[in-house]
């Protein structure tokens, strides 16, 4: 499958993504756990970046773009990929749509999940995750806490908050989201391609998913 899922920060376009892999093969490619890797490794690309992503920005389309062709060109790619937190603007979206079509690929669909604002801003604010690159398990303080306080269950690296998880990060994500991203659903419904879900669970969005694309 070939996908893009939409959603604010939080929405549990991750998690999603996740359990579609498995279905078919399908890789997720998370701009977000891309521009993290170069933060930690110390790049340019991650010096540059790590500024707008502490602050909850967008970092600027000349970063990402050039990111995305080369993945979108990687051997994993061919049988399938979901695409975990882009495009986030209407030029993105544009880039995006002339980027498939000279790579000769066709998206089989686009999902959009619906999920409160009151929902998002609770999970985002007692998410961890973590710090250990090759692992970066995600818990929750209210619904799925580590056994120990602050400790990874997996390896026991520091578990801990993000830098653009803080209550006044979240709140710049969530609005910056409302007003560059969220008009994405208007865009590709006009191609035909949008399905939006509502839903707080993810295996709700996932068989509806599964439904429209007759998995």
């Amino acid at each position: 499958m070939k996908l893009i899922l939409l959603g604010a920060p939080g929405a549990g376009k991750g998690t999603v993504a996740k359990l579609l892999t498995k279905l078919d093969g399908s890789v997720q490619i998370s701009t977000g756990d891309i521009l993290r890797g170069a933060v930690r490794a110390k790049t340019d690309l991650g010096k540059e970046a790590e500024g707008y992503m502490n602050r909850g920005d967008l970092v600027p389309d000349s970063l990402i773009m050039g990111i995305m062709e080369h993945r979108l060109q990687e051997d994993d790619c061919k049988g399938g990929f979901l695409l975990d937190g882009f495009p986030r603007t209407i030029p993105q979206a544009e880039e995006l749509t002339q980027l498939l079509t000279k790579l000769g690929i066709k998206l089989d669909m686009v999902a959009n999940i619906d999920v409160p604002r009151d929902v998002i801003f609770d999970r985002l604010c007692t998410r961890r995750t973590c710090e250990n690159p090759d692992c970066q398990a995600i818990y929750n303080t209210k619904s799925n806490p580590t056994k120990v306080e602050g400790i990874c269950d997996a390896c026991g690296s520091p578990a801990v908050q993000r830098a653009d998880e803080t209550e006044e990060a979240i709140g710049h994500r969530l609005d910056t989201y409302n007003e560059k991203t969220a008009p994405l659903a208007s865009f590709y419904e006009k191609q035909g391609l949008l399905e939006t879900i509502v839903g707080t669970s993810s295996d709700i969005v996932v068989n509806a998913i599964k439904k429209k694309l007759g998995i």
